[in-house]
């Protein structure tokens, strides 16, 4: 890992305008494509004063059609560029589905090696910030069951300027999750310049032996919260923050929940077919004997994103996590 002397404050989503800006300085193959990403900056300005300084070549406004610039992305990606795709909110990624799954992720092995696709897939998601329908989804398992496309999520703004540079780095397709409510949540101090954060390493943020916490993006905060007042109970956790969710770091989980004997995994998607889902069958092939207790989710439900005016009874809370707790240790 490379990493700058200097520091500065910054909160996550200007961490990640940090890490594109550092990598349209260094590589003049890498340009930026989305919806208002150029004169206003983004629909959370995140790429706020990139066109300005790089010019409307490198960061490029497109037309209002997914399906269109990531698919001129591909194109371009395997052709010797390095797109950095932004996708206003992951609920209207959908139009480009085809795209990624047909050619994005499929292009390295159709042409045995011969291309491959080196873009970045940008994707605010999550409920919690007010915003109308499909706005809020969080649907990170639609891509995870893609082979062929990496799926990271930082929860703070030194990972999210590392994992950005590593993405685009990266030779193969990444989709960059984005939780909203984290964008401007907190600030942190994080080197100026180059650095990384690799690609498939999860992060233990607290150590405990009673139960591992295993979280990932915006839900970081709320298992945060929930183990410390767990340990005002006599109660330590041991705290995953996966940070990618495909390749999961198996190691990780595995050492952790071998150690506890109990988890709990949180997330805010539907609780079928999902990410939690895939952490479960890692334990159970790698742990099952270690095991103390049946493993607990807490998730979202099976519905769609509720308006918001019940997104609070949708969203896992530091509540609901400390029950889930309290339930594996009495078993």
């Amino acid at each position: 890992m490379k990493i700058a002397e200097k520091t500065k404050p910054l909160t996550l989503v200007s961490a990640i305008t940090d890490g594109m800006r550092v990598k349209l300085k260094e590589d003049d193959t890498v340009l930026l494509l989305g919806e208002d990403i150029g004169k206003n900056g983004g629909v959370f300005r995140a790429t706020d004063g990139l066109q300005e300084e790089f010019g409307e070549n490198r960061v490029i406004d497109t037309p209002l059609s997914e399906a269109g610039f990531v698919g001129a992305a591909i194109g371009m990606a395997a052709n010797g560029l390095k797109p950095v795709v932004e996708i206003q909110f992951l609920g209207f990624i959908y139009p480009a589905y085809e795209q990624i799954m047909t050619h994005a992720v499929r292009l390295r092995s159709r042409t045995l090696g011969h291309f491959t696709v080196p873009m970045v897939i940008r994707a605010p998601y999550g409920a919690g910030v007010r915003a109308p329908e499909i706005h809020c989804d969080s649907t990170e398992a639609l891509f995870t069951h893609m082979p062929g496309i990496k799926v990271v999520c930082p929860s703070n703004p030194y990972d999210a300027k590392g994992l950005m540079i590593a993405a685009i780095e990266d030779r193969d397709p990444v989709l960059f999750l984005e939780p909203m409510r984290c964008y401007r949540s907190t600030k942190e101090s994080i080197p100026e310049g180059h650095y990384t954060v690799e690609i498939g390493k999860g992060k233990k943020l607290r150590e405990g032996n009673d139960v591992t916490l295993i979280a990932w993006g915006a839900m970081v905060p709320v298992v945060m919260n929930a183990s410390k007042q767990l340990e005002e109970l006599g109660i330590q956790c041991d705290v995953i923050d996966l940070r990618t969710l495909y390749p999961l770091d198996e190691e990780l989980i595995a050492e952790s929940v071998q150690k506890t004997g109990r988890t709990v995994i949180v997330q805010e998607a539907h609780p079928t077919s999902s990410v939690a889902n895939d952490i479960l069958s890692v334990i159970n092939e790698t742990s099952f004997l270690y095991q103390k207790a049946p493993v607990e989710k807490v998730s979202g439900f099976d519905t769609p994103v509720p308006y918001f005016g019940y997104e609070d009874f949708y969203l896992p809370t530091p509540e609901r996590v400390i029950h889930a707790v309290k339930k594996v240790m009495r078993f």
